[in-house]
């Protein structure tokens, strides 16, 4: 059983390691459909932006973009207003669920595998929940696991959209 989880801790650390040009506070931008519809743009030597709920001009956006995934971070019972993975395959991006349904899914493991879903995405990805609080606070727990300090990891939490889950994420940090 030690052998396992030594195992299993090797290739998480080496999996997370591997990524880690992909973070830090250039890494990712929170942008809302309302900003694109008002006209702000998406920087192009930013990989990863966060979001709260897409709207389907939003997904026709990023796909123009040459964004080549879309990770959804709601429930499955969570409601899009429209069949939300229909409409990312369709504009030739993949779709992943990661469902994060409660604070207690805001977990350094999710984080993990948040992290492995960004790896095997080469171009942009859009993460996103319902308002972006989701992705900033599993982001956050990300940057801790790629080396990042704690003030660090908050702040870019904070820039991905972390809002009330900032407690929850602090104590994931104090757990560690």
């Amino acid at each position: 059983m030690k052998k396992l989880i030594l195992l299993l801790t090797t290739a998480l650390i080496f999996t997370v390691s591997a990524n880690a040009q992909d973070h830090g506070s250039d890494s990712i931008v929170l942008i809302q459909s309302a900003d694109l519809q008002a006209g702000k743009t998406i920087p192009t030597d930013v990989r990863f932006v966060a979001s709260g709920q897409p709207d389907e001009a939003m997904l026709q956006t990023i796909a123009e973009l040459g964004f080549s995934a879309v990770v959804d971070l709601r429930a499955a019972d969570e409601e899009r207003g429209f069949d939300e993975q229909k409409a990312i395959e369709r504009l030739g991006m993949e779709y992943v669920l990661l469902p994060i349904a409660s604070a207690d899914d805001i977990t350094f493991d999710k984080a993990a595998v948040l992290d492995q879903i960004l790896a095997d995405n080469q171009g942009p990805v859009l993460i996103h929940c319902a308002s972006g609080n989701r992705v900033g606070a599993l982001f956050a727990l990300r940057e801790i696991l790629l080396g990042a300090s704690n003030d660090e990891a908050l702040a870019l939490g904070k820039t991905a959209g972390m809002t009330r889950l900032e407690s929850v994420v602090r104590e994931r940090i104090g757990e560690k």
